[in-house]
């Protein structure tokens, strides 16, 4: 068996290489996919698509279309969502992703720092599972194939 993991969150970091990396070193049969993790191709593929928009505010909305587009689409064809809080970013994305799996019912792992309990408390209670670190997450995902 083979499990698709969305990984929703912040695309700024290197996390995504840590759960992959983690992920290949335990052999899991696991294949990943996320958000466009290129940003100006993200904030330009509405214009991309549809041509200038008029204003900055339009821009965005065209974007977003698009952005929302493919996210739905991976949430919806993975097995597992893993959703990463960081500090260092703002987290909107990042919530929707997860209260999205939450709603579908896809098994969510969140990770989060434990500085982050407060603030995520309600989405935390609703996910299967809440870690601190991607190394954590991968652990986590890993039990799912461990035999007796």
């Amino acid at each position: 068996m083979e499990l698709l993991v969305y990984l929703a969150g912040e695309i700024h970091s290197d996390w995504r290489t840590t759960i992959k990396n983690e992920a290949h070193k335990r052999d899991l049969p696991v294949r990943f996919q996320g958000p466009m993790e290129n940003h100006e191709r993200s904030d330009n593929i509405g214009e991309e698509i549809l041509g200038k928009q008029q204003s900055a505010v339009l821009k965005d909305e065209a974007a977003s279309s698009f952005n929302n587009f493919r996210t739905q689409i991976w949430l919806k064809k993975s097995d597992v969502v893993i959703a990463l809080f960081g500090e260092e970013y703002k987290q909107w994305n990042t919530a929707t992703d997860a209260a999205n799996a939450v709603t579908i019912g896809k098994p969510l792992i969140l990770i989060r720092p434990e500085k982050l309990h407060h603030a995520l408390k309600e989405l935390s209670n609703k996910a299967q599972i809440v870690v601190e670190t991607p190394e954590q997450a991968i652990q986590a995902l890993s039990y799912i194939f461990e035999e007796d």
